[in-house]
């Protein structure tokens, strides 16, 4: 399975909290496939131990699967192969793009972040990447960035670049416009599905009008 953009369009790409209980989070993210488009969903899981990990994923691919949702895993390319993810999202100070790829192979996805850096999204596309993502556009509390690209940067990219990219950062569906204007190819959320007191199908229903109305 790919993570792939449809032409002038945007898609979801959803990041699970870091912290979750699979078994309650299954209803949950059933819920959020449900509500309407998505592309992918990154399982992004911190200070747990492998097990967690892989007890999380027994569970949580299958959905993803199920509705032909690419289902990535953060950080750790070993476990992303064992446990038959669909590929791997690594971070600048994670393992480094060759090395993810060297793990998971040719066939699986391998995305990098790369902050507001131009020069560093090159180089990972130049190497093979099957995305980029840039951020944070808005402020956060699920990952407090000290980078704060503009939408220019995404303008940029669409125009000179065929590599996705993904803008994530404080994102909802009241101010992700600028940033599906500007050319992302992906909207990457996490508390504005999870913490939505309307519930996370709700939630992927009001991203996808916001995106809908945005590209039209």
């Amino acid at each position: 399975m790919s993570i792939q953009a449809e032409p002038a369009s945007c898609r979801l790409y959803l990041v699970t909290p870091e912290r979750l209980e699979p078994a309650t989070f299954a209803d949950q993210l059933a819920a959020a496939l449900d509500g309407g488009d998505v592309a992918s969903v990154q399982l992004r899981l911190k200070n747990v131990d492998d097990d967690a990990i892989k007890r999380a994923c027994e569970i949580l691919l299958p959905i993803a699967t199920s509705r032909e949702v690419a289902f990535l895993l953060n950080d750790r390319p070993d476990l992303a192969v064992a446990c038959g993810c669909d590929g791997v999202h690594v971070g600048q100070s994670d393992m480094p793009y060759a090395a993810a790829r060297k793990t998971v192979g040719p066939d699986r996805i391998v995305g990098v972040t790369c902050h507001d850096s131009r020069h560093l999204a090159m180089e990972a596309a130049e190497a093979g990447a099957d995305y980029v993502a840039f951020g944070a556009f808005y402020p956060t509390m699920t990952k407090p960035s000290n980078y704060r690209p503009e939408p220019e940067l995404l303008q940029w990219w669409s125009e000179f670049m065929t590599v996705p990219s993904v803008a994530i950062g404080g994102i909802t569906p009241a101010n992700c416009v600028p940033l599906v204007k500007a050319g992302a190819d992906f909207i990457c959320v996490v508390s504005a599905v999870w913490q939505n007191p309307e519930g996370p199908g709700a939630a992927v229903k009001a991203f996808n009008k916001a995106i809908a109305e945005a590209s039209a």
